[in-house]
């Protein structure tokens, strides 16, 4: 979606529109799209001890079927996509809309905060689980072709997966650009092969009717139960769908899923039901079995390249949710590119990307079948899908004033949906549901770390603070003016009420102060993007200091030295080509002591040493010339 210059999104003409929503197919619909090639064989597993007929395939199909109307079509695409944060959607932008970025600590609102963080991170953990089991269960489809090509099918997945991740660094709408006509391909696929088999086999079509599945789940007692782990894959990647709308839009998505996914996907589920009743041996493999023969290593050819794309929408996903975090304080600086210049919200994280990758391929030579990582799959994202209910609640009653009597309804609907599936998925934690969800516990601490080191970081520096009025009105005192040299320093420090620790240092060591002095503090504001008109504002502070505020949103990347150049004061003429920018580095340093800061153990001050080490440099981060940089460190023990 494009913006103006404050900000506000504008609608894009048809053309745009159109193909906006074929780039969405490429990156958003990826995952989802790719569900039907091993959900249903997964639901009539032979460990179930189901028998192939009319009543469990009915009962199946209606529960899949169900499961994607209700979750997918009106959960995420009419209501939690209406739950947009300035265009920007995914659990963090929704955690921001119901609580600020500092809550106070009142149990309402710090237990919504770690709700969202925890949320976000198991997006991380079934990240690493979608690309795997995705590419690994089309390549399994070669041993159909031939037994001959078993040994290749792991090698042949890790270099796919590699090729996946390598690609990232060109771009999402450029991938999306590459990947969406290939999808409409695959989509059309699905919905023919479904066609052949419905028409020869019409009585699936009683599967629309819910009294199927509510029959299969109540005949069927606790194995019916265990079934909806399964059935919930045919809805993996609606998360990442919301998390996916600042590279797209709200509209092209809708498009996409109401004009040709969603259609697609029924129809081919309900083809693999009617296949299955007519060959009941074809439940292996019913997506590939349902295929004429000579279109057989075509489809596999095809279904590989369909989920080389599913892995796009959970990593695409995982770089927007990246940027949500640094900008909120929860993770250290990292390298992010934006990779559109007409577009928002089209980055890549270089750190993330390498990092799933070889999450990526470790689960996959561990795993090694894609049965062995349908274990694992979908834990963490039942578990995210709870939460975004809860979260939808808030913002349905706080912000758009919803009475009772509505929000309760549709919430307790579509709440009891999540719970059945988050308790389902919970009996797969012993056969591999761990994985992600170790994953998520260990960023999650390492988030939470992070934002309480630096929150105590910045209170201690505060509570040493020099006030920059008593520093001026000193300075004013001990200093004759003439004594200052010409130019312009460009201070960065959090603190507008206080004096920056690199200014004192400067002062001390070096014995220089410039004749204009910016004392510049970067605000993140709980919005995606802050328009140009607001960004910065200036205050005199007396004897050529100046306070400077830059207002960011937490999707933006800081330009400083960009954004300083428009800046005008009165009566002063500024040079930015020429400015001096002087930055103070905190480098933290363990207390002689046994304890760390109150508040924080000894083993987290550790890990946020680490982390603070690793930091990229403001250098970088804020986009300041590299020849007129002067970093200054300051110790602070933990």
């Amino acid at each position: 979606m494009s913006a103006t210059a404050n900000g506000t999104r504008i609608k894009p003409p048809l053309s745009k529109l159109l193909l906006l929503s074929v780039a969405a197919l490429g990156v958003v619909f990826g995952d989802i799209g790719t569900s039907p090639i091993y959900t249903f064989s997964l639901t009539l597993d032979p460990a179930y001890h189901l028998s192939v007929d009319l009543a469990h395939v009915l009962g199946v199909l209606s529960l899949i079927l169900w499961s994607l109307i209700l979750t997918v079509s009106v959960k995420y695409l009419i209501l939690v996509l209406r739950a947009d944060n300035h265009g920007e959607g995914g659990i963090l932008a929704l955690t921001s809309l119901v609580t600020p970025l500092n809550p106070v600590r009142r149990s309402g609102l710090w237990l919504l905060l770690l709700l969202g963080i925890f949320g976000a991170t198991l997006l991380y953990g079934d990240g690493v689980i979608t690309p795997a089991i995705s590419v690994l269960s089309a390549v399994e489809g070669l041993q159909i072709v031939s037994p001959s090509f078993t040994p290749y099918v792991l090698p042949i997945t890790a270099v796919i997966l590699i090729l996946l991740f390598v690609a990232q660094s060109r771009g999402t709408q450029r991938v999306g650009n590459a990947f969406g006509p290939i999808l409409i391909v695959w989509f059309l696929v699905l919905a023919s092969l479904g066609v052949i088999w419905i028409l020869k086999n019409p009585v699936v079509l009683a599967s629309f009717n819910p009294y199927w599945a509510l029959r299969f789940v109540l005949h069927q007692g606790f194995t019916g139960f265990v079934v909806l782990g399964s059935v919930f894959l045919a809805v993996t990647g609606a998360e990442a769908l919301y998390a996916d709308i600042g590279h797209f839009g709200k509209g092209p998505i809708r498009i996409s899923w109401f004009a040709l996914v969603f259609p697609a996907l029924l129809i081919n589920y309900l083809g693999q039901g009617a296949f299955v009743l007519a060959h009941p041996r074809g439940i292996a493999n019913p997506f590939f079995e349902m295929a004429p023969a000579w279109s057989l290593f075509p489809l596999v050819i095809l279904a590989t390249v369909a989920t080389i794309i599913a892995s796009q929408a959970i990593v695409s996903g995982a770089f927007s949710l990246t940027v949500q975090a640094i900008r909120l304080g929860y993770a250290p600086r990292l390298e992010v590119r934006h990779t559109s210049d007409e577009t928002y919200g089209q980055v890549y994280v270089p750190t993330i990307n390498w990092l799933m990758m070889l999450a990526c391929l470790a689960l996959v030579f561990i795993f090694r079948s894609s049965d062995r990582l349908g274990a694992a799959y979908g834990v963490a994202i039942t578990t995210t899908m709870v939460i975004t209910t809860v979260m939808l609640y808030v913002v349905a009653k706080q912000r758009w004033k919803w009475p009772p009597a509505l929000i309760l309804p549709i919430t307790a609907v579509l709440g009891v949906v999540d719970l059945t599936f988050f308790l389902a998925n919970m009996l797969k934690i012993v056969d591999g549901g761990w994985v992600p969800l170790v994953l998520a516990l260990s960023i999650f601490t390492m988030m939470t770390t992070w934002k309480r080191g630096r929150r105590l970081i910045s209170q201690g520096m505060h509570a040493a603070n020099y006030p920059i009025s008593a520093f001026i009105r000193d300075l004013t005192l001990q200093k004759p003016l003439h004594s200052r040299v010409p130019g312009t320093a460009v201070f960065l420090h959090s603190d507008p009420a206080g004096t920056p620790p690199a200014l004192l240092a400067n002062l001390r060591w070096n014995k220089v102060l410039h004749q204009t002095v910016l004392l510049v503090s970067i605000l993140t504001e709980e919005v995606p993007r802050i328009g140009l008109a607001k960004r910065i504002s200036a205050k005199s502070l007396g004897q050529g200091f100046y306070q400077i505020s830059l207002h960011y949103g937490f999707m933006e990347t800081v330009n400083l030295s960009g954004d300083l150049a428009q800046l005008h004061l009165s009566g002063v003429e500024l040079r930015p080509e020429e400015f001096i920018y002087l930055v103070g580095r905190a480098m933290p340093t363990p207390r002689s002591g046994k304890a760390g800061l109150p508040g924080m153990s000894r083993w987290r001050v550790s890990l946020f040493m680490v982390m603070a080490r690793n930091v990229r440099s403001a250098m970088i981060t804020y986009r300041l010339p590299p020849d007129r940089v002067i970093e200054l460190g300051t110790q602070v023990e933990l």
